[in-house]
């Protein structure tokens, strides 16, 4: 054998182990990469449920009532007399006057643009709108109850839809940052739970959701489950004068050996 041919064995010999240790290390780092990504898979999902009962620190009383004829004075009249009913009937239940709002009168002249060969009843029809705003919900709450005193002297009061009594609730900011820390904590504790039972750990959050706030009536039940919240919930609860606040999170935490 040459001085050459041995060169390049040598050569030959000190790449292949170079290769070798290549595809060793290549291996070792790939094998590392794919322990950490099924690591980082192991993760569970759980839900923080938190309710608090409060009470309405605002009530909203619209009064709507009309009066029909076909005399524009005695019409006009007649829904000055109602008025002075109403106002005195909300004197009678303890509601002062910068709680009551007067609306204008609103006159319609049914003749006015009349078409066609039916004509409606009366000529005139007068509305009048009284609002009582008050952030003294007991007191209107009891006033209601005996607005059918105004129904015995002859005054009938409109229901049209989104009038009446409603009752709103503006404390949630006061109480907002309390109840995500209570969700928060019911979250990690449920997923503790879990990791008991499954041999493991609660590591980091993964991801977290902090949800949406829902006004809801005091009767409603109780539900991790999210469908309900929103607009329409808010609306059923104008009814109610107790309510119930709620919040649910939604928190991914991973799982450690």
């Amino acid at each position: 054998m040459t001085e050459t041919n041995t060169r390049n064995d040598s050569k030959m010999a000190i790449l292949g182990g170079l290769l070798a240790l290549g595809m060793i290390s290549g291996g070792w780092v790939l094998g590392a990469q794919v322990k950490a990504t099924r690591l980082s898979d192991r993760y569970v999902a759980v839900k923080g449920l938190v309710e608090r009962s409060v009470k309405s620190d605002l009530a909203i009383w619209t009064l709507d009532y009309k009066v029909a004829g076909d005399d524009l004075p005695t019409v006009s009249a007649e829904i000055d007399s109602d008025t002075k009913t109403v106002l005195q009937f909300l004197a009678t239940q303890a509601l002062q006057p910068p709680e009551i709002e007067l609306d204008v009168i609103h006159v319609v002249d049914t003749q006015a643009n009349e078409y066609g060969g039916n004509r409606a009843p009366h000529r005139y029809i007068a509305e009048q709108q009284i609002t009582v705003r008050t952030s003294r919900v007991d007191t209107v709450a009891g006033a209601a109850q005996k607005s059918m005193q105004l129904l015995q002297k002859g005054i009938v009061l409109n229901s049209n839809p989104g009038q009446g009594l409603i009752y709103k609730f503006n404390g949630l900011n006061a109480i907002k940052p309390d109840m995500i820390s209570e969700a928060t904590r019911n979250a990690r504790a449920a997923a503790e739970r879990f990791a008991l039972d499954s041999g493991s750990r609660v590591g980091t959050i993964r991801q977290a959701n902090q949800g949406v706030f829902s006004i809801l009536p005091a009767d409603r039940g109780s539900s991790t489950d999210d469908a309900g919240e929103g607009a329409g919930a808010d609306l059923s609860a104008d009814n109610s004068l107790m309510k119930t606040v709620r919040i649910v999170t939604s928190v991914q935490y991973y799982l450690e050996k």
